[in-house]
């Protein structure tokens, strides 16, 4: 599923509705350049769970927990990482429900995973002339995921 989002205004939106519908144990992975709209996507996820807290890139904390809002939101940014650092992190314990509550996963960078969850959904954000894209594939039991806006 391909989606135009015209400015950051529109992609916090689209954020937002994620936000509202999906549901607890959800892993996003969030692909696209420098400046693509992947930390506005989130912060309009925060805002559709009802997080009040500022969501900020978590590029040198590595990752950002929050739970003020209807189920946890964990905030991960693998940029500065190589694929053998981020193994070691075990981000399993972040959707798998054994260690942590379920909430959403959202993975900055995640093409440095090398291993992904069963069920996710992946989020490319692209540049167009007339704004930005994102193209949704789902997997597993979010392969048939849409998005009603």
């Amino acid at each position: 599923m391909k989606t135009l989002l015209s400015d950051s205004e529109a992609t916090r939106k689209f954020g937002v509705a994620l936000g509202r519908s999906l549901p607890p144990g959800t892993v996003i992975l969030l692909q696209g350049d420098l400046g693509a709209g992947k930390t506005t996507l989130v912060q309009g996820i925060a805002e559709g769970l009802g997080i009040s807290d500022s969501i900020e890139s978590p590029t040198f904390t590595l990752i950002n927990e929050y739970f003020g809002g209807r189920i946890p939101l964990y905030h991960l940014d693998l940029y500065r990482l190589e694929p053998e650092e981020v193994e070691a992190l075990h981000l399993e314990s972040y959707w798998d429900g054994l260690e942590m509550d379920l909430g959403i996963v959202a993975i900055e960078w995640a093409e440095r995973l090398q291993y992904k969850p069963e069920n996710y959904l992946q989020i490319s954000l692209s540049y167009l002339d007339n704004g930005r894209q994102a193209e949704v594939i789902g997997n597993g039991d979010l392969l048939d995921w849409q998005w009603e806006n």
